[in-house]
């Protein structure tokens, strides 16, 4: 992979930044002209500290490569049909105003012999978002992990996401972003990748619409 996974070696190492988020949390409060010893807001650095270190930022501290289990389907092997696997929840933290992005993932591969376990789309993705990050990083990294670990004749990567950082600030507007991938085949065979786009426009959803804004 290109990216290096931080991964901490012992529980007491998750515990210290923990504890250094705390402060961090509790000095904001303050600075912002709160009390931080008030009921509603006592637990507040505990809970923010945990929600980081365990969940939003975790892609930091784990290796997807643990999700990663694989299957070998020889028929596939010198076939022109595709996997599309659609739909994908992907949600990540916007690294330039801290604010949450989510949608969708859409991959669709040509197997050489290899498959991924269905569910494990979903695991990968949820590790490689669970960072700091920017879509257009984010779905390169996705379709060169998978990549990576398939070795496909063809791979397309498609994600959609609303930005909250233009949601709730700046021009208020509920926009969305797509951005795509292509590896293999799939940058040569237009036709092909055409074909692939149709399944992915056939079965995604729809991005959730948010009335009023």
């Amino acid at each position: 992979m290109k990216e290096c996974v931080q991964e901490p070696s012992t529980r007491a190492d998750i515990q210290s930044r923990e504890e250094i988020i705390k402060k961090i949390v509790k000095e904001l409060l303050e600075v912002l002209g709160e009390d931080p010893s008030r009921e509603g807001l006592r637990e507040t650095p505990n809970r923010v500290s945990r929600m980081w270190v365990e969940e939003l930022a975790m892609g930091y501290f784990v290796d997807p490569l643990t999700y990663v289990k694989t299957f070998e389907v020889e028929e596939y092997e010198g076939h022109e049909g595709f996997v599309a696997v659609t739909n994908i929840p992907t949600r990540s933290i916007c690294e330039h105003h801290l604010l949450p992005f989510f949608g969708y993932t859409h991959v669709v591969y040509i197997p050489s012999g290899k498959v991924l376990g269905f569910s494990k789309f979903a695991r990968v993705i949820k590790v490689l978002s669970s960072k700091l990050q920017i879509q257009e990083r984010l779905t390169e990294q996705v379709a060169d992990f998978l990549n990576e670990v398939l070795n496909p004749r063809g791979l397309i990567v498609l994600q959609e996401a609303l930005h909250t950082c233009a949601l709730i600030r700046g021009v208020e507007e509920s926009m969305t972003m797509t951005t795509m991938a292509l590896r293999g085949v799939f940058r040569e065979q237009r036709e092909l990748t055409n074909l692939a786009l149709q399944v992915i426009n056939m079965s995604k959803l729809q991005l959730p619409k948010f009335e009023g804004f």
